[in-house]
């Protein structure tokens, strides 16, 4: 089971958010490290072998409401820039899932979840720093809304995708 590629959870943006963000993120992000759409991950490396992650997801998923996102800053991530996230929530149900899936789980998932959403990466302090103060002379807080969950395999640089699992509405 090992040998599977593993997978990555991620939340789901309403249609207007993930616009807003992929737009952003293809904008700033280096054309030829951007194998990704915009996301906000929740847990980074789940085993493929272990079907109860799936059953778990399906069966969260169809009692969650959408979970409302507040976008609070624009912050510096070293050699990029990122949106935090705040939803007391969210940091629920994603400490719910790592007490499921304790037996899993890598010391990256391990960590309290930090919600954020990568619009740019892999670039250079001075070119993070002029896009951070481009993006924060505009930034108006504004809330953004968690629509389901996204399970994708990690192939060594691009996702597949694999399954969605929304929540009630």
């Amino acid at each position: 089971m090992d040998s599977l590629p593993p997978l990555i959870l991620t939340l789901r943006l309403s249609e207007e958010a993930f616009t807003f963000f992929n737009t952003l993120r293809q904008t700033y992000f280096p054309p030829e490290r951007n194998f990704l759409s915009a996301h906000l991950t929740l847990f980074h490396h789940l085993p493929a072998g272990e079907s109860r992650i799936v059953e778990d997801l399906a069966e969260l998923a169809q009692q969650q409401q959408q979970i409302r996102l507040q976008t609070v800053a624009v912050v510096s991530i070293g050699k990029g820039v990122a949106y935090k996230i705040e939803s007391a929530h969210l940091v629920r149900l994603h400490k719910e899932l790592q007490i499921k899936w304790q037996q899993w789980l890598t010391p990256q998932d391990k960590q309290k979840l930090w919600p954020h959403i990568t619009v740019q990466n892999k670039v250079s302090p001075a070119v993070a720093q002029q896009t951070l103060s481009v993006l924060m002379n505009s930034f108006q807080p504004f809330e953004a809304i968690g629509t389901g969950f996204d399970l994708w395999r990690y192939d060594g640089g691009p996702w597949s995708f694999l399954q969605y699992f929304p929540f009630k509405t």
